[in-house]
């Protein structure tokens, strides 16, 4: 062996023990014997607050963060929602508003710690609650389970996600403190040990014996028996609506020692389309805050800023029938959709004042906002006359109709296309006899709007129309189900339609890629738009509307305001804002990050308007939200 061999080896082996000594200078762990937290051998208590890095452009993670910690927070908690990097599957994507890495740095730099929840499933009233929906091609496929092809496509996953994870170990020199394993899993029917007992063994492999795991479960004996397992620590959460000496009392059933942990403790709430804007009592959260603080609890304040369920990532619930969650999450947080810090951010850090050192200093102010006025749109076309830009590679052709899952395509709109089987001079019923349209079927003959169904809502409507017509059926997913044993949301027509007496078959099933088109430059490229023809107004059905707001040398937040439109999805520059719905409520506004606008340029508007447009075909962009308006009301 020469010197120059024996030199690497001894220099290698030095850096070993020196990373040795280095991971043994930090240390987090549970004291049982005291019931808290220590870091770096020292009593610790974890002020943390939930932020979402995939519902916040990028741009504003470190505001964010500087905020959070000005509150006087000592932690953030995340999740890592899994089909927002594995769209595809096979494909992983960790870049720009997905670099979950440079989130865990900016957090690093701002003296924040960090609770990782990774899943694979999180609720969070997102999509499938985080699940990929690729995971649907295997059709029997038992998720949250001990099931082959689930454990096989998670394994995959965790093997891609948590070795970029053990560097930010706060053993490792990073903030990670804890991580949570599986997401409320007490509440899901299926209630398999063999599940997590695998889930366990993947994150110990992979994170290390020393790595403190969780288990975060709902407040009652059945969700916290089946969402446990020996060698993961049994978290709790509850709002503002429970006693905590009961429900402490019932986390000390299944963890008769260590520390005191509400992981999900509710500042606010979600909202469906609908619903009455979620509101949660300021000096009600403060109070109980300071009455957990005073047992020496770890509390988590779920959210602290919610953001925005951008494109078509909202999720939805399904109890009695499918809830669509808004595109705002603005969950009455103590920070609000766009970040500015509000009265319940005050009271909040000034009970937290009474525990630790607030950092001095000024909080950072809301971000700037701009009210740019009225923009008119024009009509592009209807959607079902842009086909050979909407989908390029033309209809699949099936007997019966297939689902978004078969046809690979996972989130937006599919349009499906067949004829009349016969004259129809009179109201004839289409009905959906099986509850399957999934979720909201926009029906036209030859172009001339005819009607929707909804599902488990509007199961029939009337068409006329003579043998041969043209009918298209564009299905909108409105987001999957994140929550309870419904998560398996197929999409698209999941059944046939009968029409009076006729099984509609034959169908012509287009993939709509909307978002590569407006991507590209479409419409305001003006390539491929309908014929020519005469200047219309506003049309009945899925109709494209565009238009450009001019630029004024500012590009600061604003909110885009649709009144009198009824439902659809607006993009700006190419960047999917997500869905509007005056018409149902409660949000009345689009959260338009300032980032995205150009303060040179003009800024292009468009806007898939799918039921019926006002006449005036204008939008507003304003300088405040309205989240709250009563359901119904525009």
């Amino acid at each position: 062996m020469d010197t120059k061999t024996v030199f690497s080896l001894v220099f290698f082996a030095c850096l070993a023990v020196n990373r040795t000594v280095v991971s043994g200078a930090r240390s987090f762990s549970i004291d049982y014997n005291n019931n808290c937290f220590q870091k770096d051998g020292k009593p610790f208590q974890y002020i943390s607050g939930s932020i979402h890095y995939s519902r916040i452009p990028q741009y504003y993670w470190r505001d964010r963060l500087l905020k959070m910690y000005m509150a006087g927070l000592n932690a953030v908690q995340i999740y890592v929602p899994w089909n927002f990097h594995e769209e595809k599957q096979g494909v992983y994507n960790f870049s720009g508003d997905r670099d979950l890495e440079n989130f865990l740095d900016l957090a690093n730099q701002t003296g924040l710690l960090v609770i990782l929840r990774p899943g694979p499933y999180i609720c969070a009233e997102w999509e499938m609650g985080g699940l990929p929906a690729w995971l649907l091609q295997k059709p029997n496929i038992v998720l949250r389970s001990a099931d082959t092809d689930y454990l096989e496509a998670v394994t995959t996953w965790m093997a891609v996600l948590l070795p970029k994870m053990r560097r930010w170990l706060y053993t490792n020199g990073g903030n990670i403190i804890t991580v949570q394993v599986e997401n409320e899993y007490g509440s899901y029917y299926v209630c398999d040990y063999n599940y997590m007992r695998h889930l366990r063994t993947l994150f110990r492999f992979f994170l290390g014996e020393n790595t403190v795991l969780f288990t975060t479960d709902g407040n009652t004996d059945r969700e916290m028996t089946c969402g446990t397992l020996e060698g993961m620590y049994a978290t709790i959460d509850f709002g503002t609506d429970v006693n905590i000496s009961q429900a402490f009392s019932r986390q000390r059933r299944f963890e008769p020692r260590g520390p005191l942990v509400n992981s999900e403790f509710y500042t606010g709430w979600l909202d469906h389309w609908g619903d009455k804007h979620a509101q949660v009592d300021t000096q009600k959260v403060s109070r109980m805050l300071g009455e957990m603080l005073s047992m020496g609890a770890n509390v988590n304040m779920y959210m602290f800023e919610g953001g925005t369920n951008f494109g078509y990532w909202n999720g939805a619930d399904h109890d009695n029938r499918f809830r669509s969650v808004v595109t705002s999450y603005d969950y009455n947080a103590p920070l609000s959709e766009a970040g500015d810090p509000t009265e319940k951010l005050l009271g909040i850090r000034d009970t937290i004042s009474k525990f630790r050192d607030i950092p001095v200093g000024p909080m950072p102010p809301a971000s700037p906002k701009m009210a740019y006025g009225f923009v008119t749109l024009t009509m592009v076309g209807n959607l079902s006359s842009l086909l050979d830009t909407l989908s390029p590679q033309g209809p699949v052709r099936s007997r019966y109709p297939l689902s978004f899952e078969e046809m690979k395509q996972y989130y937006g709109f599919m349009l499906y296309r067949t004829t009349l089987p016969r004259d129809l001079p009179e109201d004839t019923p289409l009905i959906s006899p099986l509850n399957g349209v999934h979720d909201r079927a926009y029906v036209s003959v030859c172009g001339v709007f005819q009607g929707l169904l909804e599902r488990d809502t509007t199961l029939v409507m009337n068409v006329t129309g003579k043998e041969g017509d043209q009918i298209d059926v564009l299905v909108e997913n409105m987001g999957r189900v994140n929550f309870g044993s419904k998560i398996n949301d197929f999409k698209g027509l999941l059944s046939n339609l009968v029409l009076g007496e006729d099984v509609l078959t034959d169908w012509q099933i287009y993939p709509l890629d909307i978002d590569g088109a407006i991507a590209s430059g479409w419409p305001q490229s003006g390539q491929r738009r309908s014929p020519p023809g005469p200047v219309r107004g506003p049309s009945d059905g899925p109709v494209f509307y565009q238009g450009t707001l001019p630029p004024n040398g500012l590009a600061w937040d604003t909110f885009l305001r649709l009144n009198e439109w009824t439902k659809g999805q607006v993009w700006i520059n190419g960047m999917n804002l997500g869905r509007y719905w005056p018409k149902r409520g409660p949000q009345q506004t689009l959260y338009v990050p300032g980032p995205l606008l150009s303060p040179t340029q003009p800024n292009n508007i468009t806007v898939l308007e799918l039921e019926r447009a006002p006449p005036h075909t204008r939008v507003l962009f304003m300088d405040r939200p309205q989240l709250g308006s009563t359901a119904g009301k525009t």
